[in-house]
């Protein structure tokens, strides 16, 4: 048992993630509706949601506690990346719609009674969140929240605390941290879990009814991750970016596919960071920052769907009123994680910029509901894999700027961990 063990640990994780997914659509073809093996997934994919929200909050207050705080010029970068990024998303998904005009059969609709009425009540929402009950947050996983508090006590406890508290602090961050990795170990059961359920949910008739749509939307992500965001890359590091962009689709991008949450896969985010040498100061507030504003895929979802929705009804969007609408977006993206639904329910709001009607935007999200699992998974990968692309561009433009070398994978000469 124990060189099976072993045998399992030297193998690297990306083939035991591959095994994962092929078992995991064999089990699917072969054996739908077996309830025991959806459980390998929701447990992989609980246990990350339920360990992230203490390990920003421990690593974020351990990190500032001991000295450096990590907010210099390379943070404010990375949220200027996010932004930009996601502002540039949602202007390629404006063209992508005029490029290929779709209008979609409308027949259902959902509840959207939580959607908010504007972008102000989205940044509103944002920011009063930031005050929530440290507890409660925790609980609920409002990142926003945790930062703010984690932040503000690690900047008291690098004031007042003794060196053994401090200790104490790091030691259990340290532990969280070798947890973390264990459930990662375990990553290709569940993957194999969520892969079952994605096959046995899915079926083909999505892609009969609404085939179009959902190409244009994967389509216009994969633009986004594979030519839009290395061009930016490419800007700040001045080299090929593609071994760094097809890394953290690698490493990150894959996990989030499958569990479709930012929030479970900011462990696997800061595992990456830390493999690829980054400073933890930097990427322990970044990262869970970037799981609620760096959201290039929920721009695009937005988007496309009240194009299409106008394109339906045979309203005529010219391109300023489009433009308008991609930076809408952007703004409203950027309080999906905090929104039962997430970027679905946005759409009757950036419907209402070109009065398309209530009936019309909530039979969209009903749309929405249906392909989900696919523009989910999709929209997910995108945002989650952009988190660790940005924070290492701005960490690396750093390393060109005071002349430190990057990592041997980019062509430099700094050895990096390369598992």
């Amino acid at each position: 048992m124990k060189t099976l063990i072993e045998k399992y640990n030297s193998t690297s994780l990306i083939i035991r993630i591959i095994i994962g997914m092929v078992i995991g659509v064999i089990l699917g073809l072969l054996f739908p509706g077996n309830p025991i093996i959806p459980i390998f997934g929701s447990l992989f994919v609980g246990a990350l949601k339920a360990i992230a929200p203490i390990l920003v909050f421990v690593l974020v207050i351990s990190s500032l506690a001991h000295g450096n705080t990590g907010f210099d010029r390379r943070f404010g970068f990375v949220i200027f990346l996010y932004l930009f990024s996601t502002l540039l998303a949602g202007i390629v998904a404006v063209f992508a719609s005029f490029a290929f005009p779709l209008t979609v059969k409308l027949k259902g609709s959902a509840d959207i009674s939580q959607a908010p009425s504007g972008v102000g009540e989205v940044l509103s929402n944002l920011l009063t969140s930031m005050v929530n009950n440290p507890v409660d947050s925790l609980a609920k996983a409002n990142y926003v929240s945790i930062l703010f508090w984690a932040v503000l006590l690690g900047i008291i406890f690098k004031t007042i605390a003794a060196d053994v508290t401090k200790k104490v602090i790091s030691d259990i961050s340290d532990a969280i941290s070798k947890l973390i990795a264990w459930i990662i170990s375990l990553a290709p059961f569940g993957i194999m879990g969520l892969m079952y359920e994605s096959i046995t949910e899915s079926g083909i008739s999505i892609f009969v009814d609404y085939g179009k749509l959902l190409l244009l939307l994967v389509g216009t992500m994969l633009i986004t991750s594979l030519v839009l965001n290395p061009i930016l890359v490419f800007l700040v590091i001045r080299t090929n970016p593609y071994p760094l962009v097809i890394r953290c689709l690698r490493e990150s991008g894959i996990m989030a596919f499958f569990m479709r949450s930012s929030a479970a896969n900011i462990p696997v985010n800061m595992e990456l960071c830390r493999k690829l040498g980054l400073d933890e100061d930097m990427y322990s507030v970044s990262i869970p920052l970037g799981s609620t504003i760096n959201m290039d895929g929920a721009a695009v979802v937005i988007t496309i769907m009240t194009m299409t929705a106008a394109n339906t009804i045979g309203l005529k969007v010219d391109i300023p009123s489009a433009i308008i609408l991609s930076l809408v977006a952007t703004l409203a993206a950027c309080g999906t994680s905090g929104i039962a639904g997430g970027s679905l329910l946005l759409i009757p709001m950036a419907c209402s910029l070109f009065g398309i009607p209530q009936d019309t935007a909530m039979q969209m999200v009903g749309v929405g509901y249906i392909i989900n699992v696919i523009q989910d998974s999709f929209e997910t990968a995108l945002n989650s894999s952009g988190d660790v692309l940005f924070t290492a561009t701005a960490e690396y433009g750093h390393w060109r700027r005071i002349g430190k070398s990057l990592p041997t994978f980019l062509g430099g000469t700094t050895e990096v961990e390369m598992k």
